[in-house]
């Protein structure tokens, strides 16, 4: 396949099996600017494919840059309402939401740290309805992702430029089977796979899981309840979909305060456009009590202060 014929699968897989989308429904797509061109293959895919309408919220990560260095204070505390009203509109009305990620990770790295909390705690309590229609799979949605030299630079630092843009495309495609002769019948075979994992877990039924490695003692209790969820999900209108492509996980809720240990990170994590690297988390009877990063500790400590639960685990899972 050419480069031109993976995207274009790619955008097909998105909307087939990620959101995938029905006829006569309405796909809301969440994009960058950079991710234009790709926003135009999924509208062009997601019309063949039956949908109503294509409605698109744009961000632009130039000018998010440029609020978090001239905006006033008070500018973080607010979030558009009538943008949350929106989301929430669509959800009621049924539509399929696709969100696509990639931008730079370093985009706030010179930001106030307080801005930043302030700025996603403001978006969290304004978006909590439409959040909670996305937890509970009310409506069908999924996350993809397209590249940019900033991230793919960060990837793959001997390379540069559209080298670097080309190899995370590479990475991308393998890692969502757009290199399989059918793609689609591809991520059935994989979801199949998942859901056979998941039954064995639940038949099993366990206590706990016990995770180690370099850094990591960590022993995370399961609720006597608990459920494991694989990666397949259907909405409430009974609309299959996968919530994020790729994904390779089963998982399950933890027991509240049956966590105990330390876990240290392998990989950086990109909160807000701020890299928070090589942190390390210890935890007691659930709530993490103490913590370190060697990079972005000071945006760390605000995202475990945002709210009461911020210290405690919400999901744990299982990924090959």
């Amino acid at each position: 396949m050419s480069f031109q014929e993976k995207v274009e699968n790619y955008a097909n897989l998105a909307v087939r099996v990620g959101v995938n989308i029905q006829k006569g429904q309405t796909l809301f797509v969440r994009a960058p600017l950079f991710a234009a061109d790709f926003v135009r293959l999924v509208a062009k895919k997601a019309y063949e494919a039956g949908a109503k309408h294509v409605r698109v919220e744009w961000s632009d990560e130039e000018l998010t840059k440029m609020k978090f260095e001239l905006a006033p204070d008070e500018a973080f505390d607010e979030y558009p309402n009538w943008q949350a009203k929106a989301l929430e509109e669509e959800a009621d009305n049924n539509a399929a939401f696709l969100s696509i990620t990639g931008g730079n990770p370093d985009l706030l790295k010179d930001a106030d740290p307080d801005r930043v909390a302030r700025a996603n705690k403001a978006a969290g309590m304004a978006l909590d309805t439409f959040r909670r229609y996305i937890q509970s799979d009310k409506v069908s949605w999924s996350i993809v992702a397209v590249p940019t030299v900033s991230w793919a630079e960060k990837v793959f630092p001997d390379a540069k430029g559209e080298e670097a843009v080309t190899k995370l495309w590479e990475a991308i495609f393998a890692a969502t089977r757009i290199n399989e002769t059918d793609p689609v019948a591809a991520w059935k075979q994989h979801l199949a796979t998942l859901d056979e994992k998941r039954n064995k877990l639940n038949d099993h039924h366990f206590h706990a899981l016990h995770y180690k490695g370099k850094g990591t003692d960590l022993t995370i209790e399961l609720p006597e309840t608990h459920i494991w969820t694989s990666g397949g999900s259907t909405s409430k209108a009974g609309i299959d979909f996968v919530a994020n492509m790729p994904t390779e996980e089963v998982f399950s809720a933890a027991k509240k305060d049956g966590v105990n240990g330390t876990v240290t990170s392998t990989k950086p994590l990109n909160y807000g456009g701020t890299l928070i690297t090589n942190f390390t988390l210890t935890f007691k009877n659930g709530k993490v009590v103490d913590f370190s990063a060697e990079r972005g500790e000071e945006t760390l400590k605000r995202l475990l202060d945002s709210d009461e639960g911020a210290r405690y685990i919400g999901e744990v899972a299982l990924v090959p």
